[in-house]
């Protein structure tokens, strides 16, 4: 790849792991129904499985289904410790309801704890074990805890009980780029923007073709990105960089304002975009760039550099 040593990329976290609610018979009740129901909303789902806990008209593992589920629901909220006590409730009234034990396990491992983790999902494979998402979700910790082998070996399991989970092969694709093992990590991608096509998906392939130096390749991952989720910053700068690599200026610089009309935080793209402004000619909004770059991060070389290269000051 031509280097461009006045760019900076910024980093993208590691997919995070999925759920699936539990089965339930069906009811006509609307609570009920939303309270379990693959679609629900965390916001609506914690409403409605509350609906149906302080109805006090269900006991035993239906009970526990609720707590479960409105557990799993103030999780996407990150409203960590009330999961807790919830998939806490669960357990409790289901002591071998193994998605109860997978969901708490999430909880601890969203608060960095995974040794408490991945005993709830040892106790869930425990209950059942071929239960996909909890070899997944463990394997996420080993990762957390930099064990790379032993989340490869949960990854592969999670993928034999059920080959059509697509955040394994997602976890398992960017564990085999963080070894650098490229040709796996791009299969796995694939195979996950097949089965589940979101945004993380694309920008993590995007990655692997931009580091594999196939650039075409790599903005049409993040234009994708971009075109799922248009208010999602990360699609647009992801591609920004890729045209600036490729010396389109303009289109670098379109991608740049795009993003940080969503994401005005993001320091990298301040600098990027004062890139571009640079090289088209255009000082004054490039020395501003850089200067919003460097209250955002007051050590990002690539805008010192660009301020020293203009003559300018902070």
């Amino acid at each position: 790849m031509r280097a461009l040593a006045l760019l900076s990329a910024s980093l993208l976290g590691a997919a995070l792991t999925a759920f699936q609610p539990v089965a339930a018979s069906a009811e006509g009740d609307q609570s009920w129904q939303a309270c379990i129901g693959d679609a629900t909303k965390p916001n609506d789902r914690v409403t409605a499985c509350s609906a149906v806990i302080d109805a006090r008209a269900e006991t035993g593992k239906r009970l526990a289904a609720a707590y479960c589920n409105r557990g799993h629901g103030l999780t996407e909220k990150r409203d960590l410790d009330a999961a807790l006590a919830d998939l806490d409730a669960a357990i409790k009234l289901d002591p071998a309801f193994a998605c109860a034990y997978t969901n708490r396990g999430r909880v601890y491992a969203f608060k960095r704890d995974f040794d408490h983790a991945m005993a709830d999902y040892d106790a869930a494979i425990r209950i059942d074990p071929a239960f996909a998402l909890a070899y997944n979700n463990r394997g996420d910790s080993w990762f957390g805890k930099g064990d790379v082998d032993r989340a490869l070996s949960d990854f592969n399991l999670a993928i034999k009980y059920d080959p059509s989970l697509a955040i394994a092969y997602g976890n398992r694709g960017y564990a085999y780029y963080r070894r650098r093992d490229m040709a796996h990590a791009l299969a796995d991608y694939t195979v996950q923007i097949k089965l589940e096509p979101d945004v993380l998906a694309f920008i993590n392939r995007g990655n692997v073709y931009r580091d594999t130096e196939q650039l075409d390749h790599a903005a049409a991952d993040y234009g994708e990105a971009a075109r799922i989720a248009p208010t999602d910053a990360r699609g647009w700068r992801n591609r920004g960089m890729i045209r600036l690599y490729q010396g389109d200026n303009k289109g670098g610089l379109a991608d740049y304002d795009k993003a940080l009309q969503y994401d005005p935080s993001d320091a990298y793209s301040w600098n990027n975009r004062g890139q571009a402004k640079m090289r088209l000619g255009d000082k004054k909004g490039a020395v501003a760039d850089f200067k919003k770059a460097l209250e955002l991060r007051s050590d990002l070389r690539t805008a010192q550099d660009g301020l020293a290269r203009l003559g300018a000051t902070r």
